[in-house]
């Protein structure tokens, strides 16, 4: 294990390693709750979503483990998984189809991560929409989040309204909302998970969580369920591309900044980046063969780095943790079915993802104005791929009109003009 993991040469031993790990999977924990409860309200097996989450972030953390050794784990992506439902709730397609798309993107994504490409896509695209995407998506995340518990609710004048707080799952989410609100608050470690897990015990002395039993065989995992001719024959290339787009850009954006606090980093660059980038590949592929969104690397691993954690140890005491839970699953499926316990976890992680917000030029009307419209879109379309597509089209058209068109590396006036015929001849309904 040290020859293997290089403990001494990273001023780590075992101790520090597997606690790093424990701290990892205890803040990150809340996604084999949360991935199964999004996925399974549109039709996707609720067992099955579970294996597939649980297999994904197994194969991709044992990836980063042993090809890249960093303390990076790797699961399904927050985000992902609500645009995922988003487009078989509003958009008509089987849940089939759109696993076939999060297929085809893990393709590209992999054959991408071997080639200078994703590089220089990550290079190409300005900052600000980098920002606007991941802030869009934050609000998307906790608007799901307020709608899933109650505390917005719809309404024919205004759209959406405020909720009844008398309603015991509102009132619930908010108890678990403060409740979890005080924890990070506090920087107590895993303060996600310990909030759901008290949100748990006050809903079970409520009467509001049945469960039967708490452990259980593992259930059987279900392979390539998943209709890839679908993609083709309904045109979803842009659902596709922002699959692929959203998850270049959390995975790679996640990995500078876990390794920057880790001391990794050598002169901008990033050591084994190579083989870092292909572990949320690879999951995101197998994920979707056995019926999970796209993967990702886990900001929340930087709360092992912070615990002491320097090496792929880390990283392998988080897959072990996360295999043991398919012990659990009727545990874990009966804390899906209380939104209560999952809305919190939605709203935070949700503000988590506005923090590029500081970072866009505001005062640069160009600059701003693209990120602008992708962050408004997104939440009130309920769709990313939307927001990424008027944030491309937007983007390179400000530019031109006002002198900096040499400014915009090729690439986005040609995803802009992609995006534009897209919208016009193959709209997605």
């Amino acid at each position: 294990m040290n020859k293997l993991f290089k403990l001494k040469q990273n001023n780590t031993n075992y101790r520090t390693e597997v606690i790093a790990g424990l701290t990892t999977f205890l803040t990150m924990a809340y996604i084999l709750v949360v991935n199964p409860a999004i996925l399974s309200s549109v039709g996707v097996p609720f067992e099955q979503v579970f294996m597939a989450t649980v297999i994904s972030a197994v194969v991709g953390t044992l990836f980063m483990a042993f090809f890249s050794n960093y303390p990076i784990a790797i699961a399904p992506g927050m985000g992902m998984n609500a645009y995922f439902a988003s487009v078989v709730a509003s958009q008509g397609y089987s849940y089939q189809v759109i696993f076939g798309t999060v297929f085809i993107a893990g393709i590209i994504f992999m054959l991408l991560s071997l080639t200078k490409l994703r590089e220089t896509l990550i290079e190409a695209i300005p900052a600000s929409l980098k920002f606007g995407i991941t802030s869009g998506i934050g609000l998307f995340i906790a608007f799901l989040g307020l709608k899933s518990s109650g505390i917005v609710v719809p309404n024919k004048n205004t759209m959406v309204a405020f909720g009844d707080l008398h309603q015991p799952m509102t009132l619930l989410t908010l108890a678990g909302l403060f409740i979890t609100l005080i924890l990070m608050a506090r920087n107590v470690k895993g303060a996600l998970f310990v909030g759901m897990i008290i949100t748990g015990i006050i809903a079970f002395f409520t009467g509001q969580l049945n469960f039967e039993g708490v452990a259980s065989a593992p259930p059987a995992p279900v392979f390539f369920d998943m209709d890839i001719g679908g993609v083709f024959a309904n045109s979803l290339y842009t659902v596709v591309f922002a699959f692929l787009l959203v998850t270049i850009f959390d995975t790679t954006g996640t990995l500078i900044g876990v390794a920057e606090q880790a001391g990794f980093m050598k002169e901008g660059k990033l050591p084994r980046a190579k083989s870092a980038l292909l572990a949320d590949a690879t999951a995101t592929t197998v994920g979707s063969m056995f019926g999970t969104s796209p993967s990702t690397a886990y900001i929340e691993s930087t709360s092992g780095v912070t615990a002491g954690g320097r090496t792929g140890l880390t990283s392998l005491i988080v897959a072990l943790l996360f295999a043991l839970s398919v012990f659990f699953s009727p545990l874990i499926g009966a804390i899906a079915n209380l939104p209560a316990m999952t809305a919190p976890v939605l709203i935070i992680v949700g503000s988590f993802m506005m923090e590029g917000l500081a970072r866009i030029n505001w005062k640069t009307f160009d600059e701003a104005f693209p990120a602008f419209a992708i962050i408004l879109t997104m939440p009130l379309t309920s769709s990313i791929a939307t927001g990424i597509s008027i944030g491309f089209i937007t983007y390179p058209l400000l530019k031109l009109v006002s002198g900096k068109g040499k400014d915009v590396h090729w690439i986005l006036y040609l995803f802009g003009i992609i995006f534009v015929l897209q919208m016009a001849f193959f709209p997605a309904h």
